[in-house]
Protein backbone atom coordinates (compact mmCIF):
# COMPACT_ATOMS: atom_id res chain seq x y z
CA UNK A 1 0.00 0.00 0.00
CA UNK A 2 1.55 3.50 -0.40
CA UNK A 3 1.76 6.14 1.80
CA UNK A 4 1.79 9.92 2.04
CA UNK A 5 4.70 11.26 1.67
CA UNK A 6 5.32 15.45 2.24
CA UNK A 7 2.30 17.98 0.94
CA UNK A 8 -0.35 15.82 -1.29
CA UNK A 9 2.95 12.80 -1.85
CA UNK A 10 1.96 9.30 -2.01
CA UNK A 11 4.72 7.02 -1.92
CA UNK A 12 4.96 3.69 -3.52
CA UNK A 13 7.43 1.19 -2.18
CA UNK A 14 8.92 -1.61 -3.84
CA UNK A 15 12.25 -3.45 -5.17
CA UNK A 16 14.63 -1.74 -6.28
CA UNK A 17 15.84 -3.51 -9.78
CA UNK A 18 18.37 -1.40 -11.73
CA UNK A 19 19.62 1.88 -10.42
CA UNK A 20 18.68 5.33 -11.99
CA UNK A 21 16.34 8.07 -11.55
CA UNK A 22 13.44 9.24 -14.19
CA UNK A 23 10.94 12.18 -13.17
CA UNK A 24 8.51 12.09 -16.11
CA UNK A 25 4.77 11.76 -15.54
CA UNK A 26 3.63 8.35 -15.44
CA UNK A 27 2.07 5.99 -18.11
CA UNK A 28 -0.06 2.94 -17.04
CA UNK A 29 -0.30 -0.31 -18.99
CA UNK A 30 -2.40 -3.71 -17.32
CA UNK A 31 -3.16 -7.14 -18.02
CA UNK A 32 -5.68 -8.22 -20.84
CA UNK A 33 -6.76 -5.97 -23.31
CA UNK A 34 -5.29 -3.02 -24.97
CA UNK A 35 -4.77 0.49 -23.33
CA UNK A 36 -6.33 3.22 -25.05
CA UNK A 37 -5.12 6.69 -26.14
CA UNK A 38 -5.20 8.92 -23.18
CA UNK A 39 -5.72 12.88 -22.84
CA UNK A 40 -6.82 15.32 -20.45
CA UNK A 41 -10.05 16.88 -20.70
CA UNK A 42 -11.25 20.07 -19.22
CA UNK A 43 -14.61 20.48 -16.56
CA UNK A 44 -17.04 21.76 -19.51
CA UNK A 45 -15.95 18.56 -22.08
CA UNK A 46 -17.32 15.96 -18.60
CA UNK A 47 -20.60 15.83 -20.08
CA UNK A 48 -19.29 15.48 -23.42
CA UNK A 49 -17.07 12.35 -22.89
CA UNK A 50 -20.08 11.07 -20.60
CA UNK A 51 -22.04 11.00 -23.86
CA UNK A 52 -19.27 9.16 -25.51
CA UNK A 53 -19.16 6.56 -23.33
CA UNK A 54 -22.89 6.08 -22.99
CA UNK A 55 -22.78 6.23 -27.00
CA UNK A 56 -20.06 3.22 -27.23
CA UNK A 57 -22.23 0.89 -24.74
CA UNK A 58 -25.30 1.43 -26.99
CA UNK A 59 -23.20 0.37 -30.29
CA UNK A 60 -21.48 -2.71 -28.30
CA UNK A 61 -24.83 -3.79 -26.89
CA UNK A 62 -26.39 -3.34 -30.70
CA UNK A 63 -23.68 -5.66 -31.99
CA UNK A 64 -24.07 -8.30 -29.41
CA UNK A 65 -27.46 -8.38 -29.94
CA UNK A 66 -26.82 -9.21 -33.48
CA UNK A 67 -24.04 -11.82 -33.11
CA UNK A 68 -26.73 -13.62 -30.40
CA UNK A 69 -28.88 -13.82 -32.84
CA UNK A 70 -26.74 -15.35 -35.66
CA UNK A 71 -25.77 -17.66 -33.55
CA UNK A 72 -29.07 -18.84 -32.41
CA UNK A 73 -29.68 -19.16 -36.47
CA UNK A 74 -26.59 -21.60 -36.36
CA UNK A 75 -26.52 -23.53 -33.49
CA UNK A 76 -29.25 -22.67 -31.13
CA UNK A 77 -29.80 -21.17 -27.99
CA UNK A 78 -26.65 -22.71 -25.71
CA UNK A 79 -24.31 -21.36 -27.38
CA UNK A 80 -26.11 -17.70 -28.09
CA UNK A 81 -26.26 -17.63 -23.98
CA UNK A 82 -22.31 -17.20 -24.12
CA UNK A 83 -23.56 -13.45 -26.05
CA UNK A 84 -26.29 -12.62 -23.81
CA UNK A 85 -23.81 -12.87 -20.71
CA UNK A 86 -21.98 -10.56 -22.30
CA UNK A 87 -24.74 -8.32 -22.66
CA UNK A 88 -24.99 -8.49 -18.70
CA UNK A 89 -21.67 -8.06 -18.50
CA UNK A 90 -21.82 -4.85 -20.57
CA UNK A 91 -24.91 -3.12 -18.53
CA UNK A 92 -23.47 -3.93 -14.95
CA UNK A 93 -24.67 -0.64 -13.28
CA UNK A 94 -21.59 -0.37 -10.75
CA UNK A 95 -19.65 -0.42 -13.89
CA UNK A 96 -21.15 2.23 -16.11
CA UNK A 97 -21.90 4.42 -12.59
CA UNK A 98 -18.15 3.84 -11.55
CA UNK A 99 -16.67 5.27 -15.34
CA UNK A 100 -19.43 8.14 -15.23
CA UNK A 101 -17.74 9.38 -11.72
CA UNK A 102 -14.30 8.86 -12.88
CA UNK A 103 -14.64 10.86 -15.66
CA UNK A 104 -14.86 14.34 -14.16
CA UNK A 105 -13.03 13.07 -11.08
CA UNK A 106 -10.11 12.15 -13.26
CA UNK A 107 -10.92 14.88 -16.15
CA UNK A 108 -9.51 12.28 -18.40
CA UNK A 109 -11.00 10.77 -21.82
CA UNK A 110 -13.84 8.49 -21.28
CA UNK A 111 -12.08 5.48 -23.09
CA UNK A 112 -9.24 5.61 -20.61
CA UNK A 113 -11.82 6.20 -17.62
CA UNK A 114 -13.34 3.04 -19.00
CA UNK A 115 -10.14 1.32 -19.58
CA UNK A 116 -8.57 2.19 -15.40
CA UNK A 117 -12.67 1.04 -14.03
CA UNK A 118 -12.70 -2.41 -15.80
CA UNK A 119 -8.89 -2.70 -14.98
CA UNK A 120 -9.76 -2.52 -11.20
CA UNK A 121 -12.43 -4.57 -11.64
CA UNK A 122 -10.20 -7.16 -13.48
CA UNK A 123 -7.21 -7.45 -11.09
CA UNK A 124 -10.42 -7.99 -8.29
CA UNK A 125 -11.73 -10.91 -10.19
CA UNK A 126 -8.17 -12.56 -10.51
CA UNK A 127 -7.63 -12.33 -6.97
CA UNK A 128 -11.04 -14.41 -6.22
CA UNK A 129 -10.68 -18.07 -5.66
CA UNK A 130 -12.78 -19.44 -7.08
CA UNK A 131 -10.94 -20.71 -10.65
CA UNK A 132 -15.09 -21.05 -12.21
CA UNK A 133 -14.99 -16.87 -11.25
CA UNK A 134 -11.38 -16.15 -12.10
CA UNK A 135 -12.41 -17.73 -16.20
CA UNK A 136 -14.19 -15.54 -16.52
CA UNK A 137 -12.05 -12.45 -16.29
CA UNK A 138 -11.38 -13.74 -20.43
CA UNK A 139 -15.10 -13.03 -21.39
CA UNK A 140 -14.87 -9.10 -19.43
CA UNK A 141 -11.71 -8.03 -21.13
CA UNK A 142 -13.96 -9.36 -24.78
CA UNK A 143 -16.59 -7.16 -23.64
CA UNK A 144 -13.91 -4.53 -22.57
CA UNK A 145 -11.83 -4.51 -25.89
CA UNK A 146 -15.18 -4.89 -27.77
CA UNK A 147 -16.56 -0.93 -26.24
CA UNK A 148 -12.94 0.64 -26.47
CA UNK A 149 -12.66 -0.17 -30.49
CA UNK A 150 -16.28 1.74 -30.26
CA UNK A 151 -14.93 5.04 -29.00
CA UNK A 152 -13.94 7.73 -31.58
CA UNK A 153 -11.91 10.64 -30.37
CA UNK A 154 -13.35 14.16 -31.80
CA UNK A 155 -11.89 17.53 -31.61
CA UNK A 156 -8.33 18.71 -31.13
CA UNK A 157 -6.75 16.58 -28.28
CA UNK A 158 -3.20 16.25 -26.48
CA UNK A 159 -2.74 12.71 -26.73
CA UNK A 160 0.04 11.16 -24.45
CA UNK A 161 1.38 7.99 -26.19
CA UNK A 162 4.59 6.21 -26.44
CA UNK A 163 5.86 8.83 -27.98
CA UNK A 164 6.13 11.21 -24.83
CA UNK A 165 8.91 10.67 -22.35
CA UNK A 166 6.73 8.60 -19.36
CA UNK A 167 7.45 6.15 -16.51
CA UNK A 168 5.87 3.24 -18.02
CA UNK A 169 3.46 1.52 -14.90
CA UNK A 170 2.35 -2.06 -15.51
CA UNK A 171 1.41 -5.31 -13.93
CA UNK A 172 4.24 -7.11 -15.72
CA UNK A 173 6.83 -7.08 -18.47
CA UNK A 174 8.23 -9.70 -20.75
CA UNK A 175 12.23 -9.52 -21.42
CA UNK A 176 10.83 -8.99 -24.90
CA UNK A 177 8.50 -6.37 -23.60
CA UNK A 178 11.45 -4.30 -22.67
CA UNK A 179 14.15 -4.89 -24.91
CA UNK A 180 11.50 -3.56 -27.21
CA UNK A 181 11.18 -0.13 -25.35
CA UNK A 182 12.00 2.78 -27.17
CA UNK A 183 14.38 3.77 -24.71
CA UNK A 184 13.97 7.41 -25.25
CA UNK A 185 10.83 8.07 -24.57
CA UNK A 186 10.73 5.29 -21.29
CA UNK A 187 12.67 6.70 -18.80
CA UNK A 188 11.80 4.04 -16.09
CA UNK A 189 9.58 1.42 -15.37
CA UNK A 190 7.57 0.03 -12.32
CA UNK A 191 6.01 -3.12 -12.19
CA UNK A 192 3.79 -4.89 -9.56
CA UNK A 193 5.61 -8.49 -10.79
CA UNK A 194 9.18 -9.79 -11.24
CA UNK A 195 12.13 -9.47 -9.56
CA UNK A 196 15.71 -8.05 -9.33
CA UNK A 197 17.11 -11.31 -10.82
CA UNK A 198 14.17 -11.34 -13.46
CA UNK A 199 15.91 -11.07 -17.45
CA UNK A 200 13.32 -7.96 -17.42
CA UNK A 201 15.33 -6.31 -14.58
CA UNK A 202 18.67 -7.57 -15.87
CA UNK A 203 17.91 -5.86 -19.18
CA UNK A 204 17.25 -2.65 -17.80
CA UNK A 205 19.97 -2.64 -15.80
CA UNK A 206 22.03 -3.54 -19.31
CA UNK A 207 20.32 -0.46 -20.44
CA UNK A 208 20.79 1.66 -17.35
CA UNK A 209 16.67 2.30 -17.14
CA UNK A 210 15.67 2.35 -13.60
CA UNK A 211 13.85 0.32 -12.76
CA UNK A 212 11.65 -0.97 -9.19
CA UNK A 213 9.65 -4.23 -9.04
CA UNK A 214 7.11 -5.81 -6.25
CA UNK A 215 4.51 -2.38 -6.38
CA UNK A 216 1.78 -4.09 -4.94
CA UNK A 217 -1.71 -2.21 -6.59
CA UNK A 218 0.06 0.43 -8.66
CA UNK A 219 -1.83 -0.79 -11.62
CA UNK A 220 -5.26 -0.24 -10.26
CA UNK A 221 -4.40 2.37 -7.74
CA UNK A 222 -1.85 4.91 -10.12
CA UNK A 223 -3.99 7.12 -12.65
CA UNK A 224 -2.13 8.19 -15.81
CA UNK A 225 -0.36 11.58 -16.48
CA UNK A 226 0.48 11.75 -12.87
CA UNK A 227 3.52 13.58 -11.89
CA UNK A 228 6.22 11.27 -10.69
CA UNK A 229 10.01 10.44 -9.35
CA UNK A 230 11.16 6.98 -9.97
CA UNK A 231 14.12 6.28 -7.58
CA UNK A 232 15.72 2.96 -8.74
CA UNK A 233 18.00 3.40 -5.93
CA UNK A 234 15.91 3.08 -3.23
CA UNK A 235 12.53 1.58 -4.93
CA UNK A 236 10.77 4.07 -4.45
CA UNK A 237 7.84 5.47 -6.64
CA UNK A 238 6.78 9.12 -5.86
CA UNK A 239 3.70 10.49 -7.29
CA UNK A 240 2.64 14.73 -7.04
CA UNK A 241 6.54 15.14 -5.74
CA UNK A 242 6.81 18.30 -3.83
CA UNK A 243 9.06 20.94 -5.26
CA UNK A 244 11.51 20.19 -2.27
CA UNK A 245 11.35 16.22 -3.48
CA UNK A 246 11.98 17.42 -6.95
CA UNK A 247 15.15 19.71 -6.00
CA UNK A 248 16.32 16.65 -4.17
CA UNK A 249 16.38 14.45 -7.02
CA UNK A 250 17.56 16.86 -9.23
CA UNK A 251 20.79 17.20 -7.31
CA UNK A 252 21.34 13.33 -6.49
CA UNK A 253 21.06 12.79 -10.69
CA UNK A 254 23.33 15.70 -11.51
CA UNK A 255 25.89 14.22 -8.38
CA UNK A 256 25.37 10.69 -10.54
CA UNK A 257 26.02 12.14 -13.34
CA UNK A 258 29.54 14.10 -12.25
CA UNK A 259 30.47 10.39 -11.00
CA UNK A 260 29.16 8.95 -14.01
CA UNK A 261 31.32 11.77 -16.40
CA UNK A 262 34.51 10.95 -14.36
CA UNK A 263 34.04 6.91 -15.02
CA UNK A 264 33.22 7.85 -18.63
CA UNK A 265 36.58 9.38 -18.89
CA UNK A 266 38.60 6.07 -17.82
CA UNK A 267 36.44 4.10 -20.22
CA UNK A 268 39.75 3.93 -22.31
CA UNK A 269 42.29 2.60 -19.72
CA UNK A 270 43.20 -0.46 -18.83
CA UNK A 271 41.75 -2.62 -16.24
CA UNK A 272 44.15 -3.82 -13.82
CA UNK A 273 44.68 -3.78 -10.69
CA UNK A 274 46.84 -1.78 -8.39
CA UNK A 275 49.36 -4.25 -8.43
CA UNK A 276 49.43 -4.96 -12.12
CA UNK A 277 46.93 -7.82 -12.43
CA UNK A 278 45.15 -7.66 -15.34
CA UNK A 279 41.01 -8.30 -15.40
CA UNK A 280 39.27 -7.59 -18.98
CA UNK A 281 35.95 -6.50 -18.63
CA UNK A 282 33.63 -7.31 -21.97
CA UNK A 283 29.62 -6.70 -22.07
CA UNK A 284 26.84 -8.83 -22.47
CA UNK A 285 24.31 -7.76 -25.24
CA UNK A 286 21.06 -8.19 -26.42
CA UNK A 287 20.51 -6.97 -29.61
CA UNK A 288 22.24 -4.92 -32.47
CA UNK A 289 21.16 -1.44 -31.23
CA UNK A 290 23.13 -2.01 -27.67
CA UNK A 291 26.87 -1.91 -29.56
CA UNK A 292 26.65 1.85 -29.58
CA UNK A 293 26.50 2.07 -25.98
CA UNK A 294 28.86 -0.93 -25.60
CA UNK A 295 31.65 1.10 -28.08
CA UNK A 296 31.22 3.96 -25.78
CA UNK A 297 31.13 2.39 -22.32
CA UNK A 298 35.18 1.16 -23.41
CA UNK A 299 34.15 -2.96 -23.15
CA UNK A 300 36.84 -4.90 -24.61
CA UNK A 301 34.85 -7.05 -26.70
CA UNK A 302 31.35 -9.04 -26.23
CA UNK A 303 31.43 -11.64 -23.24
CA UNK A 304 28.05 -12.58 -23.86
CA UNK A 305 25.56 -12.23 -27.21
CA UNK A 306 22.08 -13.84 -26.11
CA UNK A 307 20.74 -14.32 -29.45
CA UNK A 308 17.38 -15.35 -28.10
CA UNK A 309 15.55 -12.13 -28.83
CA UNK A 310 17.27 -12.49 -32.93
CA UNK A 311 15.83 -16.24 -32.71
CA UNK A 312 12.15 -15.93 -31.41
CA UNK A 313 11.28 -12.20 -31.28
CA UNK A 314 9.39 -13.41 -34.65
CA UNK A 315 6.52 -15.94 -36.14
CA UNK A 316 9.65 -17.40 -37.72
CA UNK A 317 13.22 -18.11 -36.91
CA UNK A 318 15.88 -16.06 -39.30
CA UNK A 319 17.33 -18.70 -41.71
CA UNK A 320 21.21 -18.92 -41.74
CA UNK A 321 22.03 -15.71 -44.25
CA UNK A 322 19.89 -13.46 -42.06
CA UNK A 323 21.63 -14.71 -38.78
CA UNK A 324 25.15 -14.82 -40.59
CA UNK A 325 24.56 -10.93 -41.49
CA UNK A 326 23.90 -9.99 -37.46
CA UNK A 327 26.69 -11.63 -36.27
CA UNK A 328 29.04 -10.44 -38.84
CA UNK A 329 27.89 -6.90 -37.93
CA UNK A 330 28.21 -7.83 -34.48
CA UNK A 331 31.89 -8.88 -35.16
CA UNK A 332 32.46 -5.81 -37.44
CA UNK A 333 31.63 -3.50 -35.19
CA UNK A 334 33.51 -5.06 -32.69
CA UNK A 335 36.76 -5.73 -34.00
CA UNK A 336 39.66 -5.91 -33.15
CA UNK A 337 37.85 -7.38 -29.28
CA UNK A 338 36.28 -11.01 -29.45
CA UNK A 339 32.55 -11.55 -29.90
CA UNK A 340 31.29 -14.34 -28.22
CA UNK A 341 27.91 -16.13 -29.48
CA UNK A 342 25.96 -18.08 -27.08
CA UNK A 343 23.80 -20.90 -29.05
CA UNK A 344 20.25 -20.47 -28.33
CA UNK A 345 19.36 -20.75 -24.74
CA UNK A 346 15.36 -21.11 -24.15
CA UNK A 347 12.89 -23.38 -23.78
CA UNK A 348 11.48 -25.89 -26.42
CA UNK A 349 8.10 -24.17 -26.03
CA UNK A 350 9.38 -20.75 -26.99
CA UNK A 351 9.91 -22.27 -30.89
CA UNK A 352 7.99 -20.57 -33.42
CA UNK A 353 8.52 -23.78 -35.56
CA UNK A 354 7.54 -26.31 -32.87
CA UNK A 355 5.76 -24.77 -29.84
CA UNK A 356 5.15 -27.69 -27.17
CA UNK A 357 1.44 -28.38 -27.04
CA UNK A 358 1.89 -29.34 -23.14
CA UNK A 359 3.24 -27.53 -20.72
CA UNK A 360 6.53 -28.93 -19.00
CA UNK A 361 5.59 -29.40 -15.48
CA UNK A 362 9.09 -27.99 -14.53
CA UNK A 363 10.33 -25.85 -17.28
CA UNK A 364 14.02 -25.21 -15.46
CA UNK A 365 14.38 -28.84 -15.54
CA UNK A 366 12.99 -29.53 -18.95
CA UNK A 367 13.83 -29.34 -22.50
CA UNK A 368 15.78 -26.23 -22.64
CA UNK A 369 19.40 -24.96 -23.78
CA UNK A 370 21.74 -27.52 -25.08
CA UNK A 371 19.04 -30.20 -25.11
CA UNK A 372 16.75 -28.19 -27.62
CA UNK A 373 19.53 -27.96 -29.96
CA UNK A 374 21.07 -31.23 -30.13
CA UNK A 375 17.50 -32.74 -30.44
CA UNK A 376 16.87 -30.49 -33.42
CA UNK A 377 20.05 -30.76 -35.37
CA UNK A 378 18.99 -28.44 -38.35
CA UNK A 379 18.28 -25.85 -36.73
CA UNK A 380 21.64 -26.26 -34.40
CA UNK A 381 23.61 -26.47 -37.54
CA UNK A 382 21.61 -23.47 -39.13
CA UNK A 383 23.07 -21.60 -36.30
CA UNK A 384 26.64 -22.81 -35.86
CA UNK A 385 26.97 -22.49 -39.76
CA UNK A 386 25.72 -18.63 -39.09
CA UNK A 387 28.42 -18.17 -36.43
CA UNK A 388 31.11 -19.65 -38.34
CA UNK A 389 30.29 -17.27 -41.56
CA UNK A 390 30.54 -14.29 -39.13
CA UNK A 391 34.12 -15.42 -37.95
CA UNK A 392 35.45 -14.43 -41.07
CA UNK A 393 34.64 -10.53 -40.33
CA UNK A 394 36.01 -10.54 -36.84
CA UNK A 395 37.14 -12.64 -33.55
CA UNK A 396 34.06 -14.95 -32.65
CA UNK A 397 34.13 -17.55 -30.57
CA UNK A 398 31.03 -20.12 -30.10
CA UNK A 399 29.72 -20.59 -26.64
CA UNK A 400 26.85 -23.60 -25.45
CA UNK A 401 24.60 -23.08 -22.42
CA UNK A 402 23.48 -25.27 -20.01
CA UNK A 403 26.02 -27.78 -20.20
CA UNK A 404 25.66 -30.75 -18.00
CA UNK A 405 28.39 -33.33 -19.03
CA UNK A 406 30.87 -34.40 -21.07
CA UNK A 407 28.75 -35.99 -23.75
CA UNK A 408 27.21 -32.60 -24.86
CA UNK A 409 30.35 -30.95 -25.45
CA UNK A 410 31.35 -34.00 -27.84
CA UNK A 411 28.03 -34.01 -29.56
CA UNK A 412 28.17 -30.13 -30.09
CA UNK A 413 31.67 -29.96 -30.84
CA UNK A 414 30.93 -32.90 -33.28
CA UNK A 415 28.22 -30.52 -35.00
CA UNK A 416 30.66 -27.45 -35.05
CA UNK A 417 33.34 -29.91 -36.78
CA UNK A 418 30.87 -31.16 -39.81
CA UNK A 419 29.49 -27.53 -40.09
CA UNK A 420 33.44 -26.47 -40.57
CA UNK A 421 33.69 -29.42 -43.38
CA UNK A 422 30.63 -28.00 -45.24
CA UNK A 423 31.60 -24.71 -45.31
CA UNK A 424 35.32 -25.83 -46.13
CA UNK A 425 33.83 -27.72 -49.20
CA UNK A 426 31.21 -24.81 -50.61
CA UNK A 427 34.65 -22.72 -50.34
CA UNK A 428 32.94 -20.19 -48.02
CA UNK A 429 35.98 -18.46 -45.45
CA UNK A 430 35.56 -19.17 -42.07
CA UNK A 431 38.06 -19.28 -38.85
CA UNK A 432 38.61 -22.90 -38.16
CA UNK A 433 40.76 -22.10 -34.73
CA UNK A 434 37.45 -20.15 -33.63
CA UNK A 435 37.38 -21.05 -29.91
CA UNK A 436 34.81 -23.12 -28.07
CA UNK A 437 32.99 -22.17 -24.71
CA UNK A 438 30.72 -23.49 -22.57
CA UNK A 439 28.37 -22.22 -19.96
CA UNK A 440 29.08 -23.58 -16.52
CA UNK A 441 25.48 -22.70 -14.84
CA UNK A 442 24.50 -26.90 -13.52
CA UNK A 443 25.91 -28.12 -10.48
CA UNK A 444 27.09 -30.34 -12.41
CA UNK A 445 29.12 -29.06 -14.69
CA UNK A 446 31.09 -27.01 -11.95
CA UNK A 447 31.66 -29.83 -9.78
CA UNK A 448 33.15 -31.85 -12.76
CA UNK A 449 34.51 -29.10 -14.31
CA UNK A 450 38.03 -30.82 -14.38
CA UNK A 451 36.55 -33.53 -16.46
CA UNK A 452 35.07 -30.84 -19.24
CA UNK A 453 38.39 -28.36 -19.25
CA UNK A 454 40.66 -30.59 -21.67
CA UNK A 455 37.34 -30.35 -24.32
CA UNK A 456 37.01 -26.57 -24.59
CA UNK A 457 38.74 -23.33 -24.91
CA UNK A 458 37.00 -21.38 -22.22
CA UNK A 459 34.45 -21.20 -19.60
CA UNK A 460 31.92 -19.10 -18.90
CA UNK A 461 30.13 -18.73 -15.56
CA UNK A 462 26.37 -18.13 -15.73
CA UNK A 463 25.64 -16.92 -12.19
CA UNK A 464 22.32 -16.25 -12.49
CA UNK A 465 21.31 -20.10 -13.26
CA UNK A 466 23.67 -21.61 -11.40
CA UNK A 467 22.73 -20.24 -8.12
CA UNK A 468 19.58 -20.78 -8.81
CA UNK A 469 19.88 -24.64 -9.55
CA UNK A 470 22.48 -24.86 -6.35
CA UNK A 471 20.08 -23.06 -3.89
CA UNK A 472 16.77 -24.88 -5.79
CA UNK A 473 15.09 -21.30 -5.34
CA UNK A 474 13.80 -19.91 -8.33
CA UNK A 475 14.71 -16.52 -8.37
CA UNK A 476 11.89 -14.67 -9.78
CA UNK A 477 9.64 -16.42 -7.38
CA UNK A 478 8.78 -14.07 -4.51
CA UNK A 479 8.48 -16.86 -1.81
CA UNK A 480 12.29 -17.96 -2.02
CA UNK A 481 13.16 -14.86 -3.03
CA UNK A 482 15.27 -14.75 0.15
CA UNK A 483 16.94 -17.76 -0.12
CA UNK A 484 18.73 -16.66 -3.78
CA UNK A 485 21.71 -16.04 -2.28
CA UNK A 486 24.84 -15.13 -4.71
CA UNK A 487 27.58 -15.37 -1.58
CA UNK A 488 25.90 -18.19 -0.55
CA UNK A 489 28.93 -20.76 0.52
CA UNK A 490 27.97 -23.64 -1.69
CA UNK A 491 27.27 -20.92 -4.50
CA UNK A 492 31.23 -19.77 -4.14
CA UNK A 493 33.14 -23.10 -3.79
CA UNK A 494 31.41 -24.11 -7.04
CA UNK A 495 33.04 -20.72 -8.60
CA UNK A 496 36.11 -21.15 -7.07
CA UNK A 497 35.95 -25.07 -8.24
CA UNK A 498 35.48 -23.63 -11.57
CA UNK A 499 38.25 -21.13 -12.01
CA UNK A 500 40.30 -23.47 -10.62
CA UNK A 501 39.91 -26.50 -13.25
CA UNK A 502 40.37 -24.22 -15.98
CA UNK A 503 43.55 -22.78 -14.80
CA UNK A 504 44.89 -26.06 -13.92
CA UNK A 505 43.76 -26.98 -18.00
CA UNK A 506 45.74 -23.89 -19.92
CA UNK A 507 41.58 -22.10 -20.09
CA UNK A 508 40.61 -18.52 -19.22
CA UNK A 509 37.53 -18.50 -17.00
CA UNK A 510 34.66 -15.60 -17.01
CA UNK A 511 31.66 -14.66 -15.53
CA UNK A 512 28.89 -13.42 -17.32
CA UNK A 513 26.21 -13.43 -14.90
CA UNK A 514 24.55 -10.72 -12.69
CA UNK A 515 27.06 -11.20 -10.35
CA UNK A 516 29.87 -9.82 -12.86
CA UNK A 517 28.61 -6.41 -12.41
CA UNK A 518 27.22 -6.65 -8.92
CA UNK A 519 30.66 -4.46 -7.43
CA UNK A 520 30.15 -5.35 -4.02
CA UNK A 521 31.70 -8.65 -5.29
CA UNK A 522 34.45 -7.99 -7.39
CA UNK A 523 36.78 -7.77 -4.58
CA UNK A 524 35.71 -11.66 -4.14
CA UNK A 525 35.88 -12.46 -7.57
CA UNK A 526 39.09 -11.00 -8.43
CA UNK A 527 40.48 -12.76 -5.52
CA UNK A 528 38.93 -16.30 -6.60
CA UNK A 529 41.13 -15.39 -9.94
CA UNK A 530 38.49 -14.99 -12.47
CA UNK A 531 40.00 -13.88 -15.82
CA UNK A 532 37.12 -12.23 -17.13
CA UNK A 533 34.15 -10.20 -15.80
CA UNK A 534 31.40 -9.94 -18.95
CA UNK A 535 28.02 -7.21 -17.63
CA UNK A 536 25.71 -4.79 -19.06
CA UNK A 537 27.37 -1.71 -21.20
CA UNK A 538 26.11 0.50 -18.44
CA UNK A 539 28.31 -1.57 -15.90
CA UNK A 540 31.12 -1.73 -17.88
CA UNK A 541 32.98 1.66 -16.87
CA UNK A 542 31.74 1.57 -12.71
CA UNK A 543 33.20 -2.16 -12.92
CA UNK A 544 36.50 -1.09 -14.80
CA UNK A 545 36.79 1.85 -11.97
CA UNK A 546 36.73 -0.73 -9.08
CA UNK A 547 38.96 -3.24 -10.75
CA UNK A 548 41.53 -0.51 -10.84
CA UNK A 549 40.82 0.58 -7.67
CA UNK A 550 41.87 -2.60 -5.79
CA UNK A 551 44.99 -5.16 -4.77
CA UNK A 552 45.02 -8.29 -6.08
CA UNK A 553 46.78 -9.67 -3.12
CA UNK A 554 44.61 -8.06 -0.80
CA UNK A 555 41.71 -9.80 -2.57
CA UNK A 556 43.32 -13.19 -2.77
CA UNK A 557 44.01 -13.30 0.98
CA UNK A 558 40.06 -11.68 1.40
CA UNK A 559 38.76 -14.48 -1.18
CA UNK A 560 40.99 -17.16 0.74
CA UNK A 561 38.93 -15.96 4.18
CA UNK A 562 35.53 -16.16 2.53
CA UNK A 563 35.75 -19.61 1.28
CA UNK A 564 36.31 -20.74 4.58
CA UNK A 565 33.40 -18.59 6.12
CA UNK A 566 30.03 -20.50 6.66
CA UNK A 567 27.74 -17.65 6.08
CA UNK A 568 26.54 -15.59 2.96
CA UNK A 569 26.48 -12.34 5.27
CA UNK A 570 29.40 -13.05 6.32
CA UNK A 571 31.26 -13.13 2.91
CA UNK A 572 29.37 -10.11 1.45
CA UNK A 573 30.53 -8.54 4.25
CA UNK A 574 34.26 -9.45 3.97
CA UNK A 575 34.00 -8.37 -0.08
CA UNK A 576 31.71 -5.12 1.09
CA UNK A 577 34.36 -4.08 3.67
CA UNK A 578 37.01 -3.87 0.22
CA UNK A 579 34.62 -2.25 -1.82
CA UNK A 580 34.09 0.44 0.65
CA UNK A 581 37.34 1.16 1.81
CA UNK A 582 38.59 1.13 -1.98
CA UNK A 583 35.84 3.12 -3.71
CA UNK A 584 32.82 3.50 -1.66
CA UNK A 585 31.47 6.82 -3.94
CA UNK A 586 30.63 3.86 -6.63
CA UNK A 587 28.32 2.11 -4.41
CA UNK A 588 24.43 2.66 -4.58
Amino acid sequence: MPKTGSENEIIYEGIPASPGIAIAPVHVIARGFSAPEIYEIKEEDVEREQLRFKQALEITKRQLIELQSRLEDLSGDNESGIFEAHVMILEDRSVVERVLQAIPRRLQNAEYAYYAVMQNFLEAMRRIPDPYLRERTADIEDVAQRVLRNFTTEGDVRIMGPEDQHVLVAYDLAPSDAASMNRRHVLGFATEQGSVNSHTAILARAFGIPAVVGLDGAVIDIIALTPSILDGYTGKLILFPSPETLERYRNLTLAKERVRSSLDAMSGAATETTDGRALKVSANIEIVDELPPVKRSGAKGIGLYRTEFLLLNGEEMPDEKRQAEVYSKVATEMAPHTVIIRTLDAGGDKLPVEPLTDPEPNPFLGWRGIRVSLARPAMFREQIRAVLRASAYGKVAIMFPMISGLSEVWRSKDMVRRCMDELESEGVPFDRSLPIGIMIEVPAAAICADLLAPEVDFFSIGTNDLIQYTVAADRVNPHVADLYRPTHPAVIRLIKRTIDAGRDNGIWTGICGEMAGDIRLTPLLLGMGVEELSVGPQQVPRVGQAIRSLSHAECAAMSDEALRCSRSQGILDLSLELAHRHYAELLD
